[in-house]
């Protein structure tokens, strides 16, 4: 299995600036490579492919079909292993995230996850809901670093709420702490307080490892893109902030040449529709993390465009888009599957140190939008409007270009 951490310290970061180069169009008829059926692979893969709920099912079919194509052109070869998880599980195990799902996760080089959750759960209890089988799955497969990079494309600055001038050349990066916080500690629970009131609670704790490995992370990540990091906390009120805060400028002594800022996290959630070009890398704890890279996304223009890679010490990292499962338009051939084929190209990127088949995809997804093509939610007048399997078809079609991706260090 892939040590998903180590390729931090193997491979660098590219920067987004590819975005001007471009494969050139052409009229050839697409033609889809299956690799599993080719017996000269080089190297092979088990990848476990968690489609969930909504329209989870949709992206996750796209993904594959990319991921298959781009392994062609590299002598790689995938098996894949599709199994229930989220809603889809609830309605075939009785539980979000069967021991038999987390067992052949555990067991691959990478896990794909398409989305989990929907209305028909929504009044679960706690334990059956989707959600958690989300939060089993980063905990089984110990994986504490989320990644989730957020860049205006040209192709798509039109397409951000925010004016072109602020948003145009965005592109940083959230390094979120993912199995630690609030949404793990303990107690948490519901009761009564002295006056018979029925009360929730939960608990916002972080032990000095958890801090520290994750800020490691981040500065590996800070140095390898602009070398500026930005650690984001609530350190004026939060006992748990606080540690956080001396924790990261003790890390900081380990990386002199990465220049390290604080922001509490109220201030960095304005700062990042103000002025979202001062910041690089940003690292941030759980809950944090889960809500300041939401709000970047929008930056970008559309929550559909953004992947995460999730990954840990060694073992399998997880890869997934950001958005939710979209259940209104489930089913509807209407969502956006790019954040899902950029989330394969992180997997093969971060997850299997296949850099020079993700490039590949990326400058597929790229060259899709230069030619125009949109799903509904970036849609501008003046482009083709297409869905799901149609997007995918046109990224196929660009990927098999056979133009060579830069050359990788």
């Amino acid at each position: 299995m892939a040590a998903s951490m180590q390729l931090l310290n193997l491979k660098p970061f590219q920067s987004h600036s590819t975005s001007t180069y471009l494969p050139q169009r052409h009229s050839r008829p697409l033609i889809i490579r299956c690799c599993s059926a080719t017996s000269s692979a080089a190297k092979s893969y088990n990848i476990t492919l968690l489609p969930g709920d909504g329209i989870g099912p949709e992206v996750i079919s796209v993904a594959k079909n990319v991921l298959n194509l781009a392994a062609s052109t590299q002598g790689i070869e995938f098996k894949f292993n599709e199994m229930p998880m989220g809603g889809a599980a609830l309605d075939l195990t009785g539980v979000p995230l069967p021991e038999e799902t987390l067992t052949a996760a555990k067991q691959s080089d990478a896990v794909l996850l398409g989305a989990i959750g929907g209305y028909k759960w929504d009044k679960n209890e706690k334990h059956l809901k989707p959600e958690t089988g989300l939060l089993q799955l980063r905990e089984g497969l110990k994986v504490f670093a989320n990644l989730r990079p957020a860049t205006v494309l040209p192709q798509l600055v039109d397409a951000s709420t925010l004016k072109k001038e602020v948003a145009e050349g965005v592109d940083l990066m959230v390094v979120r702490e993912l199995t630690g916080g609030i949404y793990f500690g303990k107690p948490r629970g519901f009761g009564t307080d002295e006056n018979g009131e029925e009360i929730g609670f939960n608990t916002e704790v972080y032990a000095a490892y958890e801090i520290d490995r994750i800020a490691r992370i981040a500065f590996e990540t800070a140095r390898k893109r602009s070398g500026k990091l930005c650690s984001v906390d609530k350190a004026n009120v939060l006992e748990a902030s606080m540690l956080w805060r001396k924790r990261v400028i003790a890390i900081s002594e380990e990386y002199p040449d990465v220049e390290l800022s604080h922001m509490y996290v109220d201030n960095a959630a304005m700062q990042l529709v103000r002025n979202p070009k001062q910041f690089d890398t940003i690292v941030t704890n759980n809950i944090f993390g889960d809500i300041l890279s939401d709000e970047a996304s929008m930056i970008t223009g559309s929550i559909g465009m953004l992947p995460s890679a999730s990954l840990g010490a060694s073992g399998p990292g997880l890869f997934e888009p950001i958005h939710g499962s979209a259940p209104d338009i489930a089913g509807q051939d209407k969502a956006n599957p790019l954040a899902t084929i950029l989330s394969a190209a992180m997997l093969l990127k971060y997850g299997l140190g296949e850099v020079k088949a993700a490039e590949r995809i990326e400058l597929a997804v790229l060259d899709t939008l230069n030619r125009g093509f949109r799903t509904g939610d970036i849609y501008s007048p003046g482009n083709i409007l297409v869905g799901c399997k149609e997007m995918g078809e046109q990224v196929l079609k660009s990927l098999d270009t056979k133009v060579p991706a830069s050359s990788v260090v």
